[in-house]
C-alpha cells in the first residue's frame, strides 16, 4: 500500500503483543511491537506512527506514561489502552487523560479492528480540516473548497502570483470557479484594499460593453443622458476581472490592448484620455490559441494577457473533493432555505455523486445540492431521493469493457472493480468497503497484490 498506516503495539507480554501484531499486519497495517513502555516511547519519538495500542499495567513505565509521551509529541495520534484489570475508574481516568478508547481484556479482535479504523479515520479528518484551515488562512481562498492534489497546487500558484503585477489568464471549463480564483488573486495581493470589479464579456452587446468598460460622456450616443466613468476607472488601483475574454468583439480587443500598453482609457465621446492603474485578470473556457489562428482573437492581445496562466481542474479531475464540496454546499443552501431538514448525504449518494460526469463542474454540483436541500423532506438524502429529483444525473458506467474473445479470471475482475469503487469514493477505502459489502482488509490485500507487480490471476 502506498499510504500504509503505522501502528505501535505495546505490551510487556510478548505473546499478547504478537497476538495483536499478526492480525493487524494481515489487515494491511505496518506494525511495530514494543515490549515495554520505555521502548514504546523511544520508538514513537524516532518515527511517525498513526495510532498506538498500549497495555495499561506495565512495570516502571505504564500505559498512562506512554499516553502522556505520545500526546507531548503529537496530540492527534490516537492512543487505545488495554488492560486485564477492568473497572469504571480506570476507564474514566483513561478518557480524562485523553485516550481515544479503552479495552478490557479479554477483548474481541474484531472490536479492536473496528475502533482502530474509527480512530484512524478520525485522525485523518482532523488533519484534513487543519490543513484546509491553514491553506485558507494562508492563501485567502476561503471561497474555494478542496484538498485534492490539483487544488493544493492551485492554492500554491495563487499565493505566488497574487503578489505580482503580471496579467493573469485563468483557463478552465465553465463552472470551475474562475471568478473565485480571480477574487483570491486580488484579496491576497497588494491591491486588496482597492476595488475588485468583474464583467462578463458575453453578457452585453458590443456597444454597451464598450461603454461599460471605458465609460462615456453625456450625449455620446442615443440614451446617454448622463456620463458614466466605466469599469476601468472604477477599478483604478485595484483589479479588473474580464470573464470570457475569448468572446470579446474584435473592435474592443484593439481598444483593450491600448489600455494594457499605455495605461490610459478614453471614454466613448471624450476628447481626452485618463490614466488608470489597473491589474487585469482575464478568464476563458476557450482555446485562445485556436481563436488566434482563426483570426478571431488578436495575437498581440493574447500575449499581453497570457503572462501567467492558471489552469483550473475540472470536477472530474478532483472527484475526491466531492464529499467536502457537498457538505459545503449543504451548509450554504440551508442558510438560504432555513426550513430544510437536510443535513447530509448517505454514503451511497456520495459514491453516486463521485461517479457522475459533471459537465457543468462545481456549479452543476452546487445547483444539484440546492435542489436536494429544497426538495428532500428528511435529514439524510438517500439514493432514491437522488434518482427521484435528479434522474438526469446518471453515474458514469464502469469503464471495464472486455472484448468478446477476452477472458479474465474472476479475481482480476474483482480487483479492477474494487479499484474503481475506491476511486469513485475519493480514495476513502472505508466508505468503499461499506458500499461493496466487504471488509476493508480485502481492499488492502488487493492493493498489496497490485503493488507487488503481480496482479491476481
Amino acid at each position: 500500500m502506498s499510504t500504509q498506516a503505522r501502528i505501535l503495539v505495546v505490551d510487556d507480554h510478548l505473546e499478547m503483543g504478537r497476538m495483536l501484531q499478526e492480525p493487524l499486519t494481515d489487515e494491511g497495517y505496518a506494525v511495530e511491537l514494543a515490549t515495554s513502555g520505555a521502548e514504546a516511547i523511544r520508538l514513537f519519538r524516532s518515527g511517525p506512527f498513526d495510532a498506538v495500542l498500549s497495555d495499561l499495567r506495565m512495570e516502571e513505565v505504564d500505559g498512562f506514561d506512554v499516553l502522556a509521551a505520545v500526546q507531548a509529541v503529537d496530540p492527534e495520534v490516537p492512543v487505545l489502552l488495554m488492560t486485564a484489570f477492568g473497572g469504571v475508574e480506570n476507564a474514566v481516568e483513561a478518557m480524562k487523560r485523553g485516550a481515544w478508547h479503552y479495552f478490557t481484556k479479554p477483548f474481541r479482535l474484531d472490536e479492536v479492528l473496528i475502533y482502530l479504523r474509527r480512530a484512524l479515520e478520525d485522525r485523518r479528518l482532523r488533519r484534513e480540516n487543519r490543513t484546509l484551515r491553514q491553506v485558507a488562512g494562508r492563501t485567502g481562498l476561503g471561497a474555494l473548497v478542496g484538498h485534492s492534489a490539483p487544488m493544493r497546487s492551485l492554492y500554491e500558484l495563487v499565493e505566488r502570483v497574487a503578489h505580482s503585477e503580471a496579467s493573469v489568464l485563468i483557463r478552465g471549463e465553465s463552472g470551475c470557479g474562475k471568478e473565485l480564483v480571480a477574487r483570491a488573486l486580488h484579496t491576497e495581493g497588494e491591491r486588496a484594499a482597492a476595488p475588485f470589479v468583474a464583467v462578463n464579456c458575453t453578457a452585453l452587446p458590443p456597444a454597451l460593453l464598450e461603454s461599460e468598460l471605458f465609460g462615456h460622456v453625456k450625449g455620446a450616443f442615443t440614451g446617454a443622458t448622463t456620463a458614466r466613468r466605466g469599469l476601468f476607472v472604477e477599478a483604478d488601483k485595484g483589479t479588473l476581472f474580464l470573464d470570457e475574454i475569448g468572446d470579446m468583439p474584435a473592435e474592443l480587443q484593439a481598444k483593450l490592448l491600448r489600455v494594457l500598453e499605455d495605461g490610459e482609457v478614453r471614454a466613448v465621446g471624450a476628447d481626452a484620455s485618463r490614466t488608470v492603474d489597473v491589474r487585469i485578470v482575464a478568464a476563458t473556457h476557450q482555446e485562445l490559441e485556436a481563436r488566434v489562428k482563426e483570426g478571431k482573437f488578436r495575437a498581440d492581445l493574447f500575449y499581453r494577457l497570457n503572462v501567467v496562466t492558471l489552469r483550473l481542474p475540472t470536477l472530474r479531475e478532483r472527484r475526491e473533493d466531492i464529499p467536502l464540496l457537498a457538505e459545503h454546499f449543504i451548509a450554504r443552501s440551508r442558510a438560504r432555505n432555513p426550513r430544510s431538514k437536510v443535513t447530509g448525504f448517505s454514503p451511497e449518494v456520495i459514491a453516486a455523486l463521485g461517479g457522475m460526469p459533471w459537465p457543468g463542474n462545481v456549479r452543476e454540483l452546487e445547483n444539484l445540492v440546492e435542489r436536494l436541500v429544497v426538495l428532500v423532506p428528511r435529514e439524510t438524502v438517500e439514493l432514491a431521493d437522488l434518482k427521484l429529483h435528479a434522474p438526469e444525473m446518471e453515474p458514469e458506467a464502469h469503464p471495464l469493457v472486455l472484448a468478446q474473445d477476452s477472458l479474465w479470471p474472476l479475481r482480476r475482475l474483482e480487483s479492477e472493480y474494487i479499484a474503481w469503487v475506491v476511486a469513485r469514493c475519493g480514495g476513502n477505502k472505508t466508505r468503499a468497503a461499506e458500499l461493496l459489502g466487504i471488509d476493508v482488509s480485502t481492499i488492502h490485500r488487493r492493493d498489496r497484490e497490485k503493488g507487488s507487480g503481480n496482479p491476481p490471476r
